[in-house]
């Protein structure tokens, strides 16, 4: 495992992913609901997301849904903020939907001028967790399986690490009120004001 890198398998009970499960699917809703965010070239990303808090359009932060329909970002839930409180003061979420198939190239979370660690909760479908490195996008790269309701924290040494997700594992995850796939539930500190 990268240095400065946590992995809590089962952190969140069954009873809260479906919660979160059950609240996500008000989130998603519009106004500034769920969207397939396109990448500055051009290309349309295979997940759909939705922000809590901060909305965030491929490499930038703003208050306002602007690649959608331009509408206020729902405020992130102080309980949902609350996940993250141990690592760091979340003031965004990003929330990505992986439908069977799905797959999320290697980059960084380099938006946030914060250096406080990045907080993910996996919901759903396993999926394969890819770190190549700091500095690289290259191999060797560190696979970790991560499952329904486990916990990854990355920060120190790895805040900035490359990370991707090359590989969703179909019919793995448990009965949570999910469509077939993966949630991923990302918390960050922006550091924005």
């Amino acid at each position: 495992m990268p240095p400065g890198v946590l992995h809590v398998p089962d952190w969140l009970d069954i009873d809260r992913q479906r919660d979160l499960v059950r609240q996500f699917r008000e989130w998603a809703l519009p106004p500034a609901g769920l969207r397939q965010p396109r990448v500055p070239s051009g290309h349309v990303m295979s997940v759909q997301s939705v922000c809590l808090g901060w909305h965030w359009q491929p490499y930038r932060y703003s208050r306002t849904a602007d690649d959608t329909d331009g509408m206020p970002v729902k405020p992130l839930p102080a309980s949902l903020a609350g996940l993250a409180a141990p690592w760091c003061r979340a003031d965004a979420a990003i929330l990505n939907l992986y439908p069977p198939g799905a797959r999320l190239g290697l980059h960084q979370d380099a938006e946030e001028p914060a250096s406080a660690p990045v907080v993910t909760v996996s919901l759903g479908d396993a999926c394969i967790f890819r770190f190549a490195g700091a500095t690289r996008r290259t191999g060797p790269f560190v696979d970790l399986v991560l499952s329904s309701g486990d916990l990854l924290v990355f920060g120190g040494p790895s805040r900035r690490i490359y990370h991707g997700v090359p590989r969703i594992l179909e019919d793995t995850g448990p009965d949570i009120g999910l469509p077939a796939g993966r949630l991923s539930i990302t918390l960050r500190e922006t550091g924005l004001s």
